[in-house]
């Protein structure tokens, strides 16, 4: 292990001996829902997107440790420009994110005229040209905030569904077909029927990233911070989880007394990229760090900061 200055790595490092490693050289550890339970144990916070964002503007020290995916290290970044922002490894990526350009956010904002509202699932270019960005667990409330009746959104088309049948508005998705996260677009019916065929008591929690084809399976369609507070409001002990599997740890470990259940085929594997033994590496050798333009973060900051005055009490800094 690592002592004194020596770089000395351990195939099977220990969850305490990375937290101990990111005390030493003070780092606050912040983590998605979706990363692999022992990671979660070492986290200072663990949360969705919405409640990173908000826990990124309160940040105290001068580092921070991020577990999850580039776009929203690049959030973290945009909002502590002053600070040391770092993540194990450069290719944890989102598909969905990168599939689509900034230029194509501006040909659909001059064919329609209406105010692109992105996905916090995007590109910082892509975030840059937006009016506005939400999360899974605000969307809803940013789109019925605009005062118009039709939003482009991007790049989620099954959120942007999701939002079109809440709101009544028109919602109309940037790039269309193509927009979609894999791990929640490609889950089936038959996986769901055979989960509730073997569970025949438990209620389905399904992200509003999966397709209303599916969503008509679920007893509640929320993020993955809204899930973590729908068990106390239901009577069921079992739940089927539909998202990313990863939720399961953090759900297990609120409500201990309930079973949750995971759809297996719902894995992120650049969720899954960072490990113990990466994290520990990241640490040590204070890598990979989180470069973003300035006239990026600016941007970022700009549609972060108008997201949460939009759907919560303004940001006091």
């Amino acid at each position: 292990m690592y002592e004194r200055g020596e770089v000395i790595v351990s195939t099977f490092p220990k969850p305490e001996d990375v937290r101990r490693i990111a005390d030493e050289k003070g780092y606050i550890i912040m983590a998605h829902n979706y990363q692999i339970e022992e990671l979660q144990q070492i986290a200072d916070f663990v949360g969705d997107s919405l409640q990173l964002a908000r826990q990124a503007i309160k940040v105290k020290t001068d580092k921070i440790l991020f577990l999850g995916v580039d776009f929203m290290a690049d959030m973290i970044k945009a909002l502590n420009m002053d600070k040391k922002v770092i993540v194990p490894v450069k290719g944890s990526t989102c598909p969905m994110a990168n599939c689509l350009r900034r230029e194509d956010v501006l040909r659909f904002k001059d064919m329609y005229n209406a105010p692109v509202v992105a996905y916090v699932n995007s590109s910082a270019e892509v975030k840059a040209v937006a009016d506005i960005i939400c999360t899974s667990a605000n969307a809803v409330d940013v789109v019925s905030a605009l005062d118009t009746d039709v939003v482009l959104f991007c790049p989620d088309k099954n959120l942007a569904s999701y939002v079109a049948e809440v709101t009544g508005k028109k919602v109309i998705p940037i790039p269309g077909d193509s927009g979609y996260c894999y791990v929640h677009n490609y889950v089936t019916d038959e996986e769901i029927l055979e989960l509730l065929n073997k569970y025949r008591q438990a209620e389905v929690m399904a992200h509003p990233e999966v397709p209303s084809s599916i969503r008509k399976y679920a007893n509640f369609v929320g993020s993955t911070s809204q899930m973590e507070k729908y068990p106390s409001t239901s009577n069921a002990k079992e739940f089927i989880v539909v998202t990313e599997k990863g939720m399961i740890a953090k759900l297990k470990k609120l409500y201990p007394d309930r079973t949750f259940i995971p759809v297996h085929s719902m894995n992120c594997y650049n969720m899954k990229k960072n490990n113990l033994k990466n994290t520990l590496s990241a640490l040590i050798e204070e890598k990979y760090e989180v470069e973003l333009p300035e006239e990026l973060s600016g941007d970022i900051k700009r549609v972060v900061e108008r997201m949460l005055e939009i759907t919560e009490k303004p940001v006091q800094h």
